[in-house]
């Protein structure tokens, strides 16, 4: 049997090109259930475990029906986390780079008024959380007489967090005539419900993994008083050594704790909760995602919606105190069908806790074996070889794509009343230079960025300095990366 490929599915060739340097080279499940019914404006509910690729799933047909020369947002996607926020942009933004697709997020903790002014601009798609989403419609700040798209991701998230009642204000001054499509671990009834109040006769589409998670994870768990909970830690990391693992704890105190501790031991980590400045926690995400460190130390503000490949440890520190966080703590190894392993460290007090977990799995987990004295020595042994060594750095996705692209600066933006087409006018006027060879255009108040393609980029440079935008020369230059 043939396999399915993206080519079947009649995108636009700028999509399977950026497709393609993204590494995405056949459909996964979800992606292959997803896209036809999508690409047809069905409402869809989809049932998929994270991990799966839904993220590309709704952000392929979405990109592949952006109207670019539309000024007005055309899709709008709708979030938990400002981390997952940022995430999805980047997919969007990825996939439809070459159609030269602007993306933004908005969400809390970030300056309210530069949101405003990006979303000044010509925007295609809008990701972002509800409550800084709805705070925009509410100013009028945001158009939504185009929207096409409304995508409601991690929707049982959403309903955990209590953000359902704005998701469905948002929807109701969202136009009638659009494609709705929710995406969700689970389906509790107040999700279903409003499926049936909001959606039009919605296809639902359920993916069962091949290997589900008993089988892809390894998961065991280790009795420990409090005062021993460090000690038993190290002592499993250096049996392990994880590449790259990330520790759950309840909350932002004890990240902070387990931070030092580890720190004083020489593990390169990193720290992310809901305590800190935004810009620091998408700081700590980045460096996490490249490999800077490979220990991250988090509250559930990383359980959920956060893609990062070759995760091979997750260790709860503490047992989470909601059962569905354990499935979303763990599922952030054994991703895209790979293997991982799951430990929790369980304290008297917790017993109850990682009961209930049992019973909502309706599976035992493993006690896990102690590990001897001698491979515990072997293994710090091992380890502080691996720490002398600079971390090896993780291929970024989107790395192909980028080298293929070359951004420029133009030093005029707003302030000088410049617009996407005066630059655009005034590159193809450049012999040799077409449409095609320019990508996203980013006017600011004082400067502007603009994507060269297809290796066009020496032509741009030598030429646009001779040329006028808008009757006047302009400084151009290649950007910093």
């Amino acid at each position: 049997m043939n396999k399915v490929s993206f080519q079947d599915f009649k995108l636009d060739e700028k999509i399977i090109r950026a497709l393609e340097k993204l590494g995405y080279m056949t459909p996964t499940n979800v992606q292959e259930k997803v896209l036809p019914s999508a690409l047809e404006s069905i409402d869809l509910i989809v049932k998929s475990q994270t991990g799966s690729g839904k993220t590309a799933a709704f952000a392929i047909p979405i990109c592949e029906r952006i109207e670019i020369e539309e000024n007005s947002p055309q899709a709008l996607i709708l979030v938990p986390t400002r981390e997952l926020a940022v995430q999805v942009k980047e997919e969007l933004f990825n996939i439809g780079r070459f159609k030269r697709i602007r993306c933004e997020a908005i969400f809390g903790k970030q300056s309210f008024e530069r949101q405003v002014r990006e979303l000044k601009q010509r925007v295609h798609i809008i990701v972002g959380t509800p409550g800084r989403t709805l705070d925009h419609i509410q100013k009028g700040n945001i158009n939504l007489e185009k929207i096409n798209y409304l995508v409601i991701d991690e929707a049982d998230k959403m309903l955990n967090m209590g953000f359902i009642e704005d998701v469905e204000t948002i929807i109701k001054t969202l136009p009638i005539s659009r494609t709705t499509m929710l995406f969700s671990a689970t389906i509790p009834e107040k999700i279903l419900y409003l499926c049936e109040k909001h959606m039009e006769e919605p296809k639902l589409i359920e993916i069962s993994s091949k290997n589900p998670a008993t089988e892809r994870i390894q998961q065991y768990y280790y009795p420990v008083e409090e005062k021993g909970k460090f000690s038993l830690l190290n002592k499993l990391i250096y049996v392990y050594r994880p590449d790259s693992c990330i520790l759950f704890c309840n909350t932002k105190n004890t990240v902070n704790w387990l931070l030092q501790k580890m720190q004083s031991k020489g593990y390169r980590c990193g720290a992310l909760h809901g305590g800190m400045e935004q810009e620091e926690r998408l700081t700590v995400m980045k460096e996490f995602r490249q490999g800077t460190f490979g220990f991250l130390i988090a509250t559930d503000v990383a359980a959920r919606g956060i893609d990062i490949e070759n995760i091979n440890l997750v260790v709860n520190f503490d047992v989470p105190v909601e059962k569905e966080s354990y499935i979303h703590r763990i599922g952030r190894t054994g991703r895209a069908e790979k293997q991982g392993v799951a430990l929790t460290l369980v304290t008297p007090r917790e017993v109850r806790w990682f009961n209930q977990i049992e019973d909502y799995l309706a599976y035992k987990i493993s006690p896990g074996e102690l590990p001897s004295e001698k491979d515990i020595e072997q293994g710090r042994k091992a380890f502080q070889e691996q720490v002398q060594h600079k971390p090896k750095m993780k291929k970024d996705k989107g790395l192909k794509l980028n080298q293929e692209i070359t951004k420029i600066y133009i030093k005029a933006g707003k302030n000088k009343k410049i617009r996407p087409g005066d630059i655009l006018g005034a590159m193809t006027s450049i012999q040799g230079i077409a449409s095609e060879d320019i990508g996203i255009i980013d006017i600011q108040d004082n400067i502007s960025y603009v994507d060269i393609l297809n290796g066009k980029e020496k032509i741009v440079l030598n030429q646009l300095p001779k040329t006028t935008i808008k009757g006047k020369k302009i400084k151009v230059d290649r950007a910093i990366k």
